[in-house]
């Protein structure tokens, strides 16, 4: 069985959601979505956290969220220990992120990319594996301890 995909947007990410899922789906990949359903005005930290949390609790894999520049999403998924979302706008970031910082999260600006750029990003960062270089694994499990002292 493949991967599953928690899906989080607020009404500023659902359209590029919608393209992003839409993608998904086609090329058969598993995914939750966490909402929202509208382009109704809602909160992020609402859709966000329940998404975070069931990445952290091994309910999903990892995940997509989007808000409409991802700063929201990106500071409302890292409060959750275990997450390391990553806001990315290219291809090279989100490959960066998986390969040096071992991202769980990826986070795009449904009002900042494109939908083709968008699934381009999604693409790169879901095939990039973790280098697992002795230094990345060493960065990655200090961002571990802070989510340790975190929890108090």
């Amino acid at each position: 069985m493949g991967i599953i995909i928690a899906l989080a947007c607020d009404h500023g990410g659902f359209s590029l959601m919608e393209e992003v899922k839409k993608h998904l789906i086609s090329t058969g990949k598993d995914c939750k979505d966490f909402g929202t359903f509208s382009q109704e005005s809602c909160d992020y930290p609402v859709i966000a956290a329940p998404a975070a949390h069931a990445i952290n609790d091994g309910t999903c894999d990892t995940g997509i969220f989007i808000c409409g520049t991802g700063i929201g999403m990106s500071i409302a998924a890292n409060k959750t220990p275990g997450i390391r979302a990553a806001l990315c706008t290219d291809c090279y970031m989100a490959e960066m992120a998986r390969s040096h910082n071992d991202a769980n999260v990826l986070v795009m600006g449904g009002r900042v990319i494109d939908s083709k750029s968008a699934v381009e990003i999604v693409e790169t960062f879901l095939s990039t594996d973790f280098s697992n270089e002795e230094k990345h694994r060493r960065r990655v499990g200090m961002l571990n301890d802070l989510d340790v002292i975190r929890k108090g």
